[in-house]
């Protein structure tokens, strides 16, 4: 079964699918690159999936059990810091779809909306328009500040309901946990997953 990599691949903390789950020719590992060797802390397997994506690679799932992962309290994934994933997350999001949209809105004036747009380089920084939202309290205040800007005036980014939002959106509201609220909202707006928008939760 074909797995669409570009809707999902900027979901989660780390590769949508994991890396004991993989496998692939030597000669595509060989081209790929191998793993980057780089030492503790390094998340090879993501960067590898990144580099595998950006050269054409897809994902296809296979349903039979090929390996038995054994799981260790001393194992390597646990010295890489979740800052370092959300880095690596959000220049992938930026190069592979930020690059060639010329403004978007942030679904979400929250925790994470707010983080997503300080990670941003300066000039996708400039592309937000607005966030949204469905918190009345939020929408109200009618903005956001970003306080830790070294601008001046310091940007202030409008706060609307969704409804009233402009896409293409990055959404950064975690599926499955508002009882089917936010996925109701989010089909009635009618639009396309990895060309409307893209979710990175």
């Amino acid at each position: 079964m074909w797995l669409d990599w570009a809707v999902r691949v900027f979901t989660s903390h780390g590769p949508t699918v994991i890396m004991p789950t993989w496998f692939c020719s030597r000669e595509w590992f060989f081209h790929v690159g191998r793993f980057d060797e780089g030492g503790k802390g390094v998340p090879e397997d993501l960067l590898f999936f990144y580099e595998h994506l950006q050269k054409g690679g897809g994902v296809f799932r296979v349903d039979h059990c090929l390996l038995l992962y054994r799981y260790h309290p001393q194992a390597a994934t646990h010295s890489v810091l979740e800052g370092t994933i959300w880095n690596h997350r959000v220049r992938f999001l930026e190069d592979r779809v930020l690059s060639s949209w010329t403004s978007f809105t942030i679904w979400n004036a929250g925790k994470q909306g707010k983080k997503l747009y300080r990670s941003l380089s300066p000039a996708n920084q400039k592309k937000v328009t607005a966030f949204c939202d469905v918190d009345e309290k939020k929408i109200t205040k009618g903005f956001y500040t970003y306080e830790e800007s070294e601008e001046r005036p310091k940007p202030k980014i409008p706060v609307c309901h969704f409804r009233d939002a402009t896409p293409p959106f990055v959404i950064c509201v975690k599926l499955d946990l508002t009882g089917g609220a936010f996925e109701t909202n989010l089909g009635t707006l009618n639009l396309k997953e990895g060309m409307d928008y893209y979710h990175f939760n």
